[in-house]
C-alpha cells in the first residue's frame, strides 16, 4: 500500500472513484497509466515545482518593493514548507530529508562558489559568504522528489545493492565534486563504480492499476535529464549563473547532466538513510 498522508489518501480515493468507472482496454489502461504517471511525479515535484516556477516568474516580473529576489526565494521557500506541513502534503520523514540535502548542499555551494565554478549574480541579506541561502533549497528539492516517489510510487527494488558499498561510493562522489579541483578528475571510475554497482538492480512501481519496472541506471538517467533541463530554466533566470554566462545565457554544458546524473547516485543514498529500501515481492504484481 501506498503511504499517502491524509490529504493526499482523500485525493487518492477520489481519483479512484472516477478512474475505476471508465471502460477498460489495453489502449484505456494504457492511457491511464500515461495520465496518472503524469500526475503523481508532478505531485513528486510539488517543492520543485513551486520553486522553479516562483524562479521563472521573478524572472519575467518582479516590482521594486525593496526586497531582493534571493531574500525572497529563501522567505517564500520556508513557507512552502511550513505550508506543506501544516497541510499534510509532506510528511516528517520527508522534512528530515529535506534538511540533510540542504545541509550538503549548502556545503557543496559554499566551496563551489569560492572556487568560481558558479556565481550568484544578484544581491541579497540571507547569504553566507557568495552563497544566499535559498540555494540550499535548490538540492533540497531534488530531495523532497525523491523521498515523495518512494511513497506515492511504492517503489521496491530488485537486487539493490549492499547499504555499505552505496554508501561508500557517495561519499567518493561527494569528495570528487571538491577534490577535482586540486587533482585528477576521477568521475569516469565513479560512473563505472555505478554502473556495476546498479547495472543488475531495478525499481517497481506502482502507478493505478499496474506495476511497472526499470532498471536503476535509466532512472537515474531520466531523473538527471530532468534536473538539467531545470538547470537550464533557472540559469536562465539568473537564479545562478555559469562563468561562461556572464555576458550572456547560453545553454548549460552537456557535462553537467554527468554531474547530476552522479548526484542521484548521492540523492538515492541519502533517502535510503532515512527510508530504507524496500524489497520487491512479485506476488505484489
Amino acid at each position: 500500500m501506498n503511504q499517502f498522508t491524509s490529504l493526499e489518501a482523500r485525493i487518492d480515493a477520489a481519483a479512484h472513484a472516477v478512474l475505476a468507472r471508465l471502460p477498460r482496454s489495453r489502449l484505456a489502461d494504457g492511457l491511464v497509466e500515461f495520465l496518472v504517471f503524469g500526475l503523481k511525479q508532478g505531485w513528486a515535484c510539488l517543492f520543485g515545482g513551486l520553486m522553479l516556477a516562483m524562479i521563472l516568474l521573478t524572472r519575467l516580473w518582479w516590482p521594486d518593493i525593496g526586497l531582493a529576489r534571493y531574500d525572497a526565494w529563501f522567505l517564500a521557500a520556508l513557507l512552502i514548507q511550513a505550508a506543506m506541513l501544516a497541510f499534510r502534503l509532506e510528511t516528517l520523514s520527508e522534512a528530515k530529508v529535506i534538511l540533510i540535502f540542504h545541509l550538503v548542499g549548502t556545503g557543496m555551494e559554499l566551496f563551489k562558489t569560492a572556487a568560481g565554478s558558479w556565481i550568484y549574480p544578484e544581491e541579497a541579506i540571507f547569504r553566507l559568504g557568495g552563497v544566499p541561502l535559498f540555494s540550499g533549497f535548490m538540492y533540497a528539492c531534488v530531495g523532497s522528489y525523491m523521498a515523495r516517489i518512494q511513497r506515492i510510487f511504492d517503489i521496491r527494488f530488485t537486487r539493490y545493492p549492499p547499504i555499505w558499498a552505496t554508501v561508500l561510493l557517495a561519499l567518493a562522489i561527494y569528495v570528487n565534486f571538491f577534490s577535482h579541483h586540486f587533482i585528477h578528475d576521477i568521475r569516469w571510475l565513479l560512473f563505472a563504480a555505478t554502473a556495476i554497482l546498479f547495472w543488475r538492480s531495478f525499481m517497481h512501481y506502482r502507478v493505478f492499476r499496474f506495476r511497472h519496472s526499470m532498471p536503476m541506471l535509466l532512472a537515474f538517467l531520466l531523473v538527471a535529464l530532468f534536473i538539467w533541463i531545470a538547470e537550464n530554466i533557472g540559469t536562465w533566470s539568473r537564479a545562478w549563473i555559469y562563468p561562461d554566462q556572464a555576458d550572456g545565457w547560453t545553454l548549460v554544458s552537456w557535462s553537467k547532466l554527468g554531474s547530476w546524473y552522479l548526484l542521484m547516485l548521492i540523492s538515492v543514498v541519502l533517502v535510503t538513510l532515512v527510508h530504507p529500501p524496500r524489497a520487491h515481492d512479485p506476488a505484489m504484481g
